[in-house]
């Protein structure tokens, strides 16, 4: 769990919070910090109270987009920090087109993995 840059947060155009997730999932909020815990989703502290945030791109149909958790699993051996992961995945990336997170919603998770495996290289 990552404080959150400004940066940062000006890239990710929505957030939900871990009881938001946990409601769409069907499951206790626990479930959800457990998925943080394993490195499955990026949760970030934000806001007044800094409550923790996961972006909303990370979440579709119910559960984690497919493909994301093997692209933080690339992008944390490659050395990344959250931080850095969550700027990755929200850069535009013109040999996409649009960026790594809106590409692994609309199913194009091979694309985004080669390109963290060639953050490697």
């Amino acid at each position: 769990m990552t404080e959150i840059d400004a940066n940062i947060d000006g890239l990710v155009p929505a957030w939900l919070t871990l009881p938001d997730i946990a409601e769409e999932f069907g499951v206790e909020v626990t479930r959800v910090r457990q998925l943080v815990k394993e490195g499955q989703l990026i949760a970030v502290r934000r806001g007044e109270n800094r409550a923790l945030h996961v972006p909303a791109d990370f979440i579709k149909d119910g559960k984690v987009v497919k493909g994301l958790v093997g692209t933080l699993t690339l992008l944390r051996d490659d050395g990344f920090a959250d931080d850095e992961m969550l700027e990755w995945l929200f850069t535009a990336d013109d040999t996409l087109p649009g960026t790594p997170a809106q590409a692994l919603r609309e199913n194009r998770g091979t694309e985004v993995k080669r390109r963290a495996q060639a953050l490697a290289v």
